[in-house]
């Protein structure tokens, strides 16, 4: 895979996939690098709480992650395996990663926000064989977690020791583990289309449903990071992104496609995002490419005259989740220099559409154009493409290196997203003559919150367990620096009234049993729930009563 050529259309008319037969993630983004002439290259420099520098080398994460692999194995964690990693950005969050893969075991990131209920549903819809997670991850979900019948082992970070008992997991040391097993282990050579990552995303109804991506779905990557950081990633750069390692956007937008180019990726332990504090990092470790998700970079805005205070100096920055609009863009390049190139995509098949400014114009607001080997067009919901300046609904042409290979022990839903050989991303756009694709909304009631997709369904069936609340319906609203934000329609239980108090003490009861960006952020009580005849939430008219 190379993207070259002089205009976008050379790059397209050149652009060949060169799919291997194996492909294992972990020989790709660190073992080939560690028994190579990059050994000793930096591949992960870690900022401490105190200011202190941590780098790992291609060769420190690979006898750790294989060691770790031991470890697992001698627990019962084989091929196929799903091991849930709950962890912060950190090293032991990339070696567990790596471990993962040379065992031919599937990867399930989980997030920190996610409260007891949300891990859950993951551990138990996954059939989870262990989770790496921290001692206060743990301590918040042991309770809901700790009967999940399929979970063996529960390896901290920063604790363990115990062996199993009861009905209950074996708590294990993650660096205990690690001193005491051999550091000598070959990758299992998966195939193309092995399973390899098994990532949750929220529908409409009912809970999250799993996205199971192959092996591949790194290479599937590798153009749609190329093209917004202007084509090729350099001697020198270095990549950093405060988005979380348990979502697409960390994980395969930046981390493992850095380390597939032999680049370091820099990582700190930021509890909730400082705009301030990411100028501060981005100048500190001379970052030169980053992905800014629209949230944050609507968060930087706030700071006034940075460039007085930080000498930052970013070669290019990457954007997606939602439109970032022209005044955004335009501020953008004043601030930093470069024009922030905005991509598209989402869990199922990511970054599938994108833009370059070193390639062609970026029109502000615009998804940009197909990433060369991606076949992107708008349908209408036959499967069948519309016409230029026309709307449909975006969709991806199988097969597609980036594409997921089924939604987890879901065959229907799996079928229901495929309109003969088109995935429906669920996203209305119209497309341009130019080939431009200009997002118009979604095709269901999926609410993005700061670049989160979130499905109302769960949010109401975790408000319907609050004793005060017999009927809840959730909608997105305009949020200026959310994009949207969650709200919540709430007919009370008999004889219960509705008062702000309430409102604060549902709120936080959704927050802990769910996560932080899903708690309605904005409650309205009403005597009455708008139904259809069939006893479904009309969406529709909630929306119109704001």
């Amino acid at each position: 895979m190379r993207l070259s050529g002089a205009t976008y259309e050379d790059v397209v008319a050149g652009f060949r996939w060169d799919l291997p037969a194996r492909f294992n993630i972990a020989d790709a983004i660190c073992h080939r690098h560690a028994e190579g002439a990059g050994r000793d290259d930096p591949a992960l420099i870690v900022e401490r709480a105190d200011g202190a520098l941590e780098t790992y080398t291609f060769q420190d994460v690979s006898v750790l992650s294989r060691r770790l692999a031991n470890a697992l194995a001698g627990h019962g964690v084989g091929a196929g395996d799903v091991v849930a990693v709950q962890l912060p950005q950190a090293p032991e969050t990339l070696i567990a990663h790596v471990a993962i893969q040379t065992l031919g075991a599937i990867a399930l990131p989980i997030s920190l926000l996610f409260g007891p209920d949300a891990v859950q549903h993951r551990l138990t819809d996954s059939r989870a064989r262990a989770i790496v997670t921290t001692a206060a991850g743990w301590e918040r979900i042991a309770d809901a977690c700790g009967g999940v019948e399929t979970l063996g082992q529960v390896v901290l970070i920063d604790g363990g020791g115990l062996e199993p008992g009861g009905n209950r997991p074996g708590i294990l040391g993650f660096w205990p583990l690690i001193e005491r097993a051999s550091p000598t282990r070959a990758s299992v050579p998966t195939g193309i289309d092995a399973p390899a990552l098994l990532m949750y995303t929220s529908g409409t109804t009912g809970n999250p449903k799993g996205v199971l991506h192959a092996q591949r779905v790194l290479l599937g990557h590798l153009p749609g990071v190329a093209l917004p950081h202007e084509m090729a990633p350099r001697k020198g750069d270095r990549f950093w992104t405060p988005a979380d390692w348990a979502w697409a956007g960390g994980l395969l937008n930046i981390l493992f496609p850095a380390l597939y180019w032999g680049l370091p990726v820099h990582c700190g332990r930021a509890e909730k995002f400082d705009p301030e504090a990411a100028f501060a990092f981005l100048s500190r470790h001379a970052i030169a490419n980053s992905f800014l998700p629209p949230t944050a970079l609507r968060l930087m805005r706030q700071v006034e005259r940075p460039r007085e205070r930080h000498a930052f100096a970013l070669r290019s920055i990457g954007s997606g989740g939602e439109s970032l609009g022209e005044d955004m863009v335009g501020w953008g390049r004043e601030t930093f220099g470069v024009t922030i190139n905005e991509f598209y995509g989402q869990t199922e098949v990511n970054l599938v559409l994108g833009n370059c400014a070193g390639l062609f114009p970026v029109r502000a607001g615009s998804m940009g154009r197909p990433i060369p080997g991606h076949r992107v067009a708008v349908v209408d919901p036959e499967g069948e493409p519309v016409a230029d300046g026309h709307e449909g609904v975006v969709a991806v042409a199988r097969p597609d290196p980036v594409m997921f290979l089924e939604y987890w022990g879901n065959p229907e839903a799996t079928q229901a997203k495929f309109r003969g050989h088109w995935c429906l991303l669920g996203d209305v756009a119209t497309r341009d003559p130019e080939g431009y694709f200009w997002f118009k909304g979604r095709d269901d009631d999926i609410i993005n919150s700061a670049g989160y997709r979130i499905g109302p369904s769960e949010v109401e069936d975790c408000l319907m367990r609050h004793p005060a609340v017999k009927l809840a319906g959730v909608v997105g609203v305009p949020d200026a620096i959310r994009g949207e934000a969650v709200a919540a329609f709430i007919v009370p239980a008999e004889g219960v009234v509705g008062t702000d108090a309430l409102a604060v003490e549902i709120q936080q009861f959704v927050r802990e049993r769910l996560a932080g960006h899903e708690y309605p952020r904005h409650i309205r009580f009403i005597a009455e729930m708008p139904m259809t005849v069939t006893g479904k939430i009309r969406r529709r008219d909630l929306r119109g009563r704001l």
